[in-house]
């Protein structure tokens, strides 16, 4: 692999820093009612007033509709790019809250990192793990990458806090942002689907050769992996052409996700019995079902792929 030029690094960067948004103002939304056949539901587009409601309903229905929309049911809000995928799910009432269960299951780093002073996101989307990162790692400075400024302008929809010394959204590509020289991460958790699936560059053994570059010693590289059986395999097997055996598959099995957990050392994953011990304490403090994804790992990751992915 050649690595970036100075000149590709700094002409990527400048890219990246004039596409940050210098305001998180309010964006005016266009709310129409749900073509979707759902109690108490409305939708909001990122269309001006006055547009033609049942034209834009009808693209709804039949999937042509080209930008990122919100789905509100009752105490629930939604980001869709299509109505049969969900990208993101906020509740109302704790919009901090990891909803979905792929979310919470990425935060399965801290039994290895448990006080990361970097993170790194790639896929801002409704921004469910940068509010829960943000909230609860007090002490972790945090940078999320977005590819689609559609879904950057929904973020005061989402709650999404406004950026300040150690939380900023930028706008531009993940996978290039991540080839780039800079700080090393404590954790990079990368969720980049769209409506045409993933980024295609989670394909290339580059971008997990630079996202390996870029971890701390401790550091930890978690990707949510989505898709039938074959893709789930294809995903994983390139990720453990970099890695080798020092990656941990965490199953979703209700939702046929894949969360892959890779570490830049062996010493990341070893000493099991200090890990179940840790889930405990990190259950207390979270509120998630730490144990329970220490017991849905294994000790001995190639096992753990061959089994999840047969």
């Amino acid at each position: 692999m050649t690595p970036p030029s100075a000149d590709d690094r700094l002409a990527a960067t400048k890219q990246l820093l004039l596409a940050r948004p210098e305001t998180t103002g309010k964006c005016e939304l266009l709310q129409i009612p749900s073509p979707f056949p759902l109690p108490n539901s409305r939708v909001l587009l990122l269309e001006p007033a006055g547009s033609y409601g049942p034209e834009l309903s009808r693209q709804l229905l039949d999937g042509t509709y080209d930008k990122p929309f919100i789905l509100d049911c009752g105490a629930l809000r939604f980001l869709h790019f299509e109505f049969d995928k969900v990208q993101s799910l906020m509740r109302f009432d704790e919009p901090d809250a990891l909803c979905l269960r792929y979310t919470r299951k990425m935060m399965a780093f801290l039994l290895f990192n448990p006080k990361p002073r970097r993170i790194l996101i790639l896929g801002l989307g409704g921004g469910s793990l940068a509010k829960f990162c943000y909230r609860h790692l007090p002490s972790a400075a945090i940078t999320a990458v977005e590819n689609d400024p559609r879904v950057i302008a929904l973020r005061d929809e989402f709650c999404v806090p406004a950026d300040d010394e150690r939380f900023r959204v930028l706008q531009g590509d993940g996978i290039r942002y991540v080839a780039l020289q800079g700080p090393r991460q404590g954790v990079i958790l990368v969720d980049t689907y769209d409506c045409h699936g993933a980024a295609p560059g989670l394909a290339s053994a580059e971008f997990y050769l630079n996202a390996r570059r870029r971890l701390t010693l401790g550091g930890v590289l978690v990707i949510n992996i989505h898709g039938d059986t074959d893709e789930r395999a294809f995903q994983f097997a390139r990720i453990r052409s970099v890695f080798g055996n020092r990656v941990i598959a965490l199953p979703v099995c209700e939702d046929g996700n894949l969360i892959a957990l890779a570490f830049r050392t062996d010493n990341a994953v070893r000493n099991w019995a200090r890990r179940e011990h840790l889930a405990h304490a990190l259950k207390e403090r979270f509120g998630l079902n730490f144990p329970r994804f220490v017991r849905k790992m294994t000790r001995a990751p190639r096992v753990t792929a061959l089994r999840v992915l047969a």
